[in-house]
């Protein structure tokens, strides 16, 4: 079985390596270019690049793939018999749907038809679901709408954040995917049309998905903040400033919503009725990341002082 891998980041890496410890000739990995990163910006590879060169497989990096005549002359001398695609970053055009006999496999972050999109596993935790999981399915032209090969369900806690939980479904993918290509090669495999009116969404993020509403309740908010880590996390305005909740809990308590209220040695911000959040961990606005204890010992906010709108220094 001729391979073709196309992934860009940490998240599909397990898959790669887990390909080639299992005995499947991967004959090339698609990934995007390299970008700059990182203060200096520097050209950085991606991850899965850095896997591959490690692996000793060749690597593509084209900017775009949909009318790259070069690239489809390449991949169609290879006569895959599958391309798996982990967290490519592009759409895959029809050509390549069309180009291997057991199609375009992919491993996807979510229990499909749910949390379709870029962002699955953040919106999962968001939604305040207590369960998710990897699909791997065949890719067809519409987003995330293809035929369910297999699925596997893992828990999410209570304590996950997106960042702690990618890893887990990452090497769930990359079994589940061992799994599908084994059981495809010997037709065992019944694909699955994805029931559509159960879709919803997992939209890419926007630094204003992190802007807290403290109309919702806290456990929205809570979900929402362990979602969206590393970015955008959940932020507020305090005195002028960003102020960053990194870590938080949920209480029933009744403080009037977007205001701090000191319960004992750490902040609570108001929320919906009856439900407020106990400020664990922040970080103001150009300062490190501090205990709750520590911003109140810092900063001493007063019963009733305002949250998400911004106030002069010392009101």
């Amino acid at each position: 079985m001729n391979l073709v891998f196309a992934g860009t980041p940490a998240f599909a890496v397990p898959t790669l390596e887990k390909l080639v410890e299992a005995g499947f000739p991967v004959r090339l990995v698609v990934t995007q270019p390299d970008r700059p990163r990182g203060r200096g910006m520097e050209l950085t590879a991606s991850p899965v690049k850095q896997s591959a060169l490690r692996l000793e497989i060749p690597v593509l990096q084209p900017e775009k793939i949909k009318l790259n005549e070069e690239f489809r002359a390449e991949l169609t001398a290879l006569k895959p018999d599958a391309i798996i695609v982990v967290g490519y970053g592009r759409i895959v055009p029809q050509w390549m749907i069309d180009l291997p006999k057991l199609g375009n496999l992919n491993v996807h972050a979510s229990l499909l038809p749910k949390y379709r999109g870029a962002a699955p596993i953040q919106w999962a935790i968001a939604s305040g679901e207590t369960a998710t999981g990897v699909t791997t399915m065949r890719i067809d032209a519409g987003l995330d709408t293809g035929d369910i090969l297999l699925q596997g369900e893992i828990p999410i806690a209570s304590e996950d954040t997106a960042e702690t939980l990618a890893p887990r479904l990452a090497a769930m993918g990359a079994e589940l995917m061992i799994e599908t290509l084994r059981r495809l090669q010997a037709g065992s495999i019944q694909p699955r049309p994805q029931d559509h009116t159960q879709a919803t969404l997992a939209p890419i993020l926007k630094k204003e998905d992190g802007r807290i509403d403290f109309h919702r309740s806290a456990t929205e908010i809570w979900n929402r903040l362990r979602g969206f880590q590393p970015w955008p996390g959940a932020y507020t305005n305090f005195r002028g400033k960003s102020l960053h909740i990194w870590v938080a809990r949920p209480v029933a308590m009744d403080v009037p919503s977007g205001t701090i209220q000191m319960e004992g040695h750490l902040p609570l911000a108001g929320c919906a009725p009856g439900t407020a959040l106990e400020l664990i961990e922040v970080q103001v606005e150009g300062k490190k990341r501090m205990s709750g204890r520590d911003f109140v010992n810092g900063y001493r906010p007063y019963n009733g002082e305002l949250l998400g709108e911004a106030q002069p220094l010392g009101a």
